[in-house]
Order: structure tokens, then C-alpha cells, then sequence
């Protein structure tokens, strides 16, 4: 994920990152480009006053329509990254609440007890992140003993047999500890949650906008574009190449931009930091059992 000052205008417009639509679309533009001062130079010579004005008209009404039309898509798209940020920052805050409370359970000369705490939790959001990016295969770092390599390689869904090893390990502890009722369910209900968050990121990653609204779209973008020189160039003249041309760029990067984003666990620019995150949940992790 970027990190960026959105304050900074001037260096903002000038830069052209790698993940820009410019960059991505400067082909196309050129070649839409083109197209437009062709048929702006047949109008000009051949057609003129051939065509109804009334084009023009039509055109500006379908612009507003499909204005509209993008500025929903975007939306839907960027909904479904801020809920894959919500997911992430629960299960931050959620093994954070989960750790203070086995902070207070274990006793602080069972090292090895919180070691086990520490990998387990710890690698339950590295594995996640892993699964939602269909990194396959996934591996996980040393340092327990109450799995084999074997084991976890051999489960269908890896997260679900790290949060399973986790519960089976913390029951066993809790009824070591000899803890009340109350206090079991706060427990459980943090490692509940676990699967919770993985199930609600399943279902944004799986379940990807409908294939006939994503095709439409593109049609109607296309369509318009290409149709604008043929009702702009009349009107303008050679600036219908510079009109159309940025409204393309306009049109189609709203597009781009939704289609990256719709996906937020990848590794794209402007995907979640979902390393960032695994990271920090195993530094407090280490931080809060460890005390190192």
C-alpha cells in the first residue's frame, strides 16, 4: 500500500507512480487520440453541417447517465476494500484483547506456554493473509512443538487448522488454570471471532461483482467513447481530440481504479498493508506474553 501526504497537491499531480492509470492506459489514450482527429479532419472537410446538432445533446445527457453509473461502481468497489480494512483492524484489536487476557491467565514463569501462544496467534494472521492471496504453498515459521510440518501441510484450509490447534491449546490451558465460566467465554468469544474475520474476508475475496454489471459497463464506455468524436467534432473542431481523450482517460480510470481495489488482499499498490498488519500483531504478541 502506498503512503502518501494527500495535503501535498503539487507533488501529487506530477508524480506518475507505477500503479497510475496514465501509465497504464497512455497506449490507448494515443490511439483514441488518433481516432479523434481523423474523424474530426473528415467532418471538418467532407461533413460539414451534415450531421444534427442534436447529437451533441444526446451525447451530454448519456454522460451524465453513465457518470452516475461509474460513480456507483466506485463506490461498491471502494466499500468492499474499507470492509476488508474492518476485518483486518478487528482481528488487530481482536488478538490484542485475546493476548491481555491469556497475559493475566498464564502464569509469567510458563515461557514456553506463552511461546506457544505467541507462534500460534502470531501465524494465524500470517496464514490468513497467505490464504487470501492463494499463495500456494504456504509455509510458517519454526518454533512449536504441537504440530508437525506434515500436519499443517496436509490441511485443506490452513487458517482453520491454526485457529484449531489455538483453541485446543488454550482450553487446555484454561482448564489448567482452573479459570471461572465468565471468564471462558470472554475467551472464547475472542477465538470465535477469529474465524469470524476469516470468513467475512472469504466472502469480499469470493464473491466478486456481478459478471453482466462489469461487462455492461465496459460496453457502455466504450460505446460512448468512441461515438464522442463523431458528435464533438462538428462542435470543436481538432479540440474534440483533447475532449475526448481526457474524458477517456477520465471514464476508464475510474474503471481501473475499481477493479483494483474490489480485490483488497492482493499486492497491488493500493491493496491493504496486510503485511503491516501481521506484523504488528506479532510484535504485540511478543510484546504483551513475552515482554520483550
Amino acid at each position: 500500500m502506498v503512503t502518501y501526504n494527500p495535503k501535498d497537491w503539487l507533488k501529487l499531480i506530477l508524480k506518475f507512480h507505477k500503479s497510475d492509470s496514465l501509465r497504464q492506459l497512455a497506449p490507448a489514450l494515443i490511439l483514441m487520440a488518433i481516432f479523434t482527429a481523423l474523424i474530426s479532419y473528415i467532418e471538418q472537410t467532407y461533413l460539414k453541417n451534415k450531421l444534427p446538432n442534436s447529437l451533441t445533446l444526446f451525447h451530454q445527457i448519456a454522460g451524465f447517465v453513465i457518470s452516475l453509473t461509474l460513480v456507483f461502481r466506485i463506490n461498491t468497489a471502494y466499500d468492499r476494500w474499507w470492509e476488508g480494512r474492518k476485518a483486518w483492524g478487528s482481528l488487530l484489536n481482536n488478538c490484542r484483547n485475546l493476548l491481555i487476557k491469556l497475559n493475566t491467565f498464564i502464569p509469567e514463569n510458563e515461557i514456553e506456554k506463552r511461546k506457544n501462544i505467541v507462534f500460534l496467534i502470531s501465524n494465524y494472521a500470517f496464514v490468513l493473509k497467505e490464504h487470501l492471496r492463494d499463495n500456494k504453498p504456504i509455509s510458517i515459521e519454526d518454533g512449536c512443538s504441537l504440530f508437525s510440518k506434515k500436519e499443517f501441510e496436509s490441511a485443506v484450509h490452513k487458517p482453520n487448522f491454526i485457529a484449531s490447534q489455538l483453541t485446543k491449546y488454550i482450553y487446555k490451558q484454561c482448564l489448567q488454570s482452573k479459570i471461572t465460566n465468565n471468564e471462558d467465554v470472554l475467551i472464547n468469544k475472542n477465538i470465535d471471532e477469529l474465524t469470524e474475520i476469516c470468513g467475512a474476508c472469504e466472502r469480499i475475496k469470493n464473491t466478486p461483482i456481478p459478471f453482466s454489471y462489469s461487462i455492461f459497463i465496459k460496453k457502455i464506455v466504450f460505446i460512448y467513447i468512441v461515438t464522442m468524436p463523431f458528435t464533438f467534432g462538428l462542435t470543436t473542431g481538432y479540440w474534440s481530440v483533447l475532449i475526448v481523450t481526457i474524458m477517456f482517460y477520465a471514464f476508464a480510470s475510474l474503471e481501473l481504479i475499481s477493479e483494483e481495489i474490489e480485490d483488497p488482499f492482493g499486492t497491488d499498490d493500493n491493496d491493504l498493508p496486510l503485511d503491516e498488519i501481521a506484523d504488528k500483531i506479532k510484535n504485540n504478541a511478543n510484546e504483551i506474553l513475552l515482554h520483550s
